[in-house]
């Protein structure tokens, strides 16, 4: 998947999602089936969120952490049964996942089948995707994060109100050898609707828009899920999980530092990695941004940092770009209005 495709670049690419369609194809993902009578509930002691949360036929976003807390991988859960899960992790994760589950469910009765090189996902994403799925047949009416499984002409298809842009969406699993059909059926569709194919440059700008963590930026095996703000993704009330006792031991004497949203009031483009300091005029380090690009909805430079917990929203602090002071104004993401429930 190139940063980009001919035609447009970034800008084009990020603006047809956010106005009408865009297509991914984000295979390099991985993913794995467990099956067995003790797939939902093995799952539940590995992952951070609770399973019991939700019904068959519905996706849960998770992660899996160490003893640390630390965070191994965040990964999308799809509960089809309680005796069939299906996992996708991050590409560069998903070894040392499989092989983690492997091991925590190595006494129940499960199977986990590895499907990552015979899977396909092909993201939809925008405000008419629901039009180009009904436009070669596929199912839309679905919930924000409800998925459907079906048998079709060109194998298997999972459609899952999902996706990592902030925009309504989709996102299917397919068979790799029925993949070509589906992706030039939904690319056709979506040029005549007005979108594009997209890369990965445009998804990095859209999921920074709307806060979403990237594991390596945001996630980490030094970054805890409750830096980063996502303590609605772990199960409390769950008895045992890796990194629960530390996770709890966080949450009761508050973490050192927090996830927040940076936006430039000075003309520049932070990075991932720059040095927030208080002032200009100071040594004094409160962070360092985790991610950052320009904005093409709000046409201004945003990142994402972790800061010291005592920074609060509506500071004032500087980025250090390239050795340039660049003053920013601390908030809370996402940093455009779009609502992937809608």
């Amino acid at each position: 998947m190139p940063l980009e495709f001919d035609g447009g670049g970034v800008l084009a690419e990020h603006t047809a999602v956010r106005h009408h369609v865009g297509l991914f194809d984000v295979s390099h993902m991985g993913t794995f089936v467990v099956s067995g009578k003790g797939a939902r509930d093995g799952l539940n002691e590995v992952f951070t969120n609770d399973l019991n949360r939700i019904d068959p036929g519905q996706a849960q976003y998770s992660m899996l952490c160490n003893d640390s807390a630390g965070v191994i991988d965040d990964l999308f859960v799809y509960l089809a049964s309680d005796e069939r899960v299906i996992v996708i992790p991050n590409a560069a994760n998903a070894s040392v996942v499989i092989a983690t589950v492997e091991r925590v469910l190595e006494s129940r009765d499960v199977r986990l089948d590895n499907q990552s090189a015979t899977t396909a996902i092909i993201a939809v994403q925008g405000p008419d995707s629901a039009e180009v799925l009904a436009a070669i047949g596929l199912p839309t009416q679905l919930e924000y994060l409800d998925f459907l499984e079906l048998q079709t002409d060109h194998g298997p298809v999972l459609v899952a109100r999902t996706g990592y842009t902030g925009e309504r969406g989709f996102e299917l699993l397919v068979e790799a050898e029925h993949a070509p059909y589906w992706w030039n059926a939904l690319r056709r569709e979506a040029e005549l609707a007005g979108g594009r194919i997209c890369g990965l440059g445009a998804r990095d700008t859209l999921r920074t828009e709307m806060g979403y963590a990237l594991h390596g930026h945001e996630l980490g095996l030094s970054v805890n899920p409750i830096e980063a703000g996502l303590s609605w993704a772990i199960g409390w009330d769950k008895v045992a999980f890796p990194g629960a006792n530390e996770l709890r031991r966080i949450r009761e004497t508050g973490p050192e530092r927090r996830l927040v949203g940076l936006r430039c009031l000075d003309r520049a483009i932070p990075r991932a990695g720059m040095i927030v300091r208080s002032a200009p005029d100071t040594e004094a380090v409160l962070g360092k941004t985790t991610s950052g690009t320009f904005s093409p909805t709000r046409r201004e430079g945003i990142a994402l940092a972790l800061l010291d917990s005592d920074v609060e929203l509506g500071d004032e602090v500087c980025i250090d770009v390239r050795g340039r002071p660049c003053l920013a104004l601390v908030t809370k993401p996402p940093f455009v209005d779009s609502n992937p429930r809608s």
